[in-house]
């Protein structure tokens, strides 16, 4: 037994010691080609958010996002939901298994559009990515001013209104002003932005969470005309994921009164809340109180399982501020809103439009929100690198999913 004991081991230690060479290789190879990792720890993770400034691109955070989503109805009644994301991504810190992803791009830009037809119980998406290759569309994400662009799909500032365009297909073209009513929040415990994700990561991140939305929509060959209310989330910065963050169900609630919630809880691998769940409450009057994981609960109140990934979800919940007396029902406008990303993030999430009732203050208040689901289906920690350098090329509309 003990001389098979030290032939596992010898064997083991020839794998671990193939396996470092390899690795030392590859790592050479992008070096040589595309420059020396940098570490994207320069000092600031901790400092405050500055507006208007850090509306723009960073060139040294790791990860950045500007995350819409938003209800509207067009002048025939018809009502939607629409969600619209942009990421960069600095890939010098990013492997897939031994191969530096710097050698395919940094950064890469990646973006989803996902449109709910709530009157007609519809839901389409589409998503890309490029890293600016020779099949890639063109993509930039500016650092002097609000301006990003990945093919015809865009974001920019305009006399203080975000203006956004997406599309699906050859069918669908989404274009919007949007408009901010109240101040920025700037979220986390500090009310600075500083938001903490596990014990010293953290990223910087403010919300615009209640937009007049005016715009254009293209489907079925007809232009309509629309308004409604959006939230815009933004965040950046470099951290790294820990067993407290293997999964997040978020929130952005605008209810009728004029207030506004954003609420997550931050899940470990055994489905265990994280104490570093947050959230943010806002006043009509655009004054805004931090929230920590004691002052809310999230408590779901069904679950839907995809016909498509068979993962199983929260599908309506129980949310609840003792604190501003808050007690909600959210419920989806439609059960099937998940998006398959795995060629451009490389992930599978539910994001969907839903429906709010309860009670403010004792009194009666309805509202509307999306909801944020991710961690459900683990797909992401096998990622597939051919699927992932094809999704350079295509774009991925869904079909129509009723239900």
């Amino acid at each position: 037994m003990s001389e098979q004991n030290t032939l596992q081991d010898n064997f083991q230690a020839i794998l671990k010691k193939l396996e470092q060479n390899a690795t030392d290789f590859l790592e050479g190879v992008a070096e040589a080609s595309v420059g020396k990792a940098e570490t994207l720890r320069d000092g600031t993770e901790f400092e405050p958010v500055s507006l208007p400034r850090d509306l723009a691109a960073h060139k040294n955070a790791q990860t950045e996002w500007w995350y819409y989503t938003g209800h509207g109805e067009t002048v025939s009644g018809k009502r939607f939901g629409f969600e619209l994301v942009f990421f960069k991504r600095r890939t010098d810190l990013d492997k897939f298994s031994l191969v530096p992803l710097r050698l395919f791009g940094n950064p890469i830009y990646f973006a989803h559009f996902a449109l709910t037809d709530i009157t007609d119980k519809k839901f389409r998406y589409a998503h890309r990515k490029s890293a600016n290759g020779w099949f890639d569309q063109p993509a930039s994400a500016s650092e002097q001013h609000f301006h990003l662009r990945l093919g015809d799909w865009s974001l920019r500032e305009s006399n203080d209104a975000h203006i956004v365009r997406a599309t699906i297909g050859n069918d669908i073209v989404f274009e919007a002003t949007l408009q901010p009513t109240k101040k920025p929040i700037l979220n986390g415990k500090a009310k600075n932005g500083v938001s903490f994700k596990d014990e010293g990561e953290a990223s910087r991140y403010f919300s615009y969470t209640r937009m007049k939305m005016e715009g254009d929509i293209v489907w079925n060959g007809e232009t309509e005309h629309f308004h409604g209310a959006a939230w815009m989330d933004r965040e950046f910065g470099t951290w790294t994921p820990t067993e407290n963050q293997k999964g997040w169900d978020w929130f952005s609630i605008q209810l009728t009164n004029e207030t506004e919630l954003m609420c997550y809880q931050l899940r470990n691998s055994a489905s265990g809340v994280s104490n570093f769940s947050s959230g943010t409450f806002v006043e009509k009057d655009g004054e805004f109180t931090p929230l920590v994981k004691e002052d809310f609960m999230i408590e779901p109140i069904g679950y839907w399982k995809s016909p498509d990934t068979k993962a199983t979800y929260p599908s309506g919940w129980k949310v609840k501020v003792p604190k501003f007396d808050l007690d909600l029902t959210v419920t989806p406008v439609m059960k099937n809103q998940e998006l398959d990303t795995r060629g451009t993030t490389m992930i599978v999430y539910w994001e969907g439009a839903c429906e709010v009732k309860g009670k403010s203050d004792g009194e009666d208040v309805r509202g509307r929100a999306y909801v944020e689901l991710v961690g459900y289906d683990r797909s992401h920690e096998q990622p597939n690198l051919a699927y992932f350098l094809m999704g350079n090329h295509f774009e991925f509309p869904s079909k129509s999913i009723f239900g």
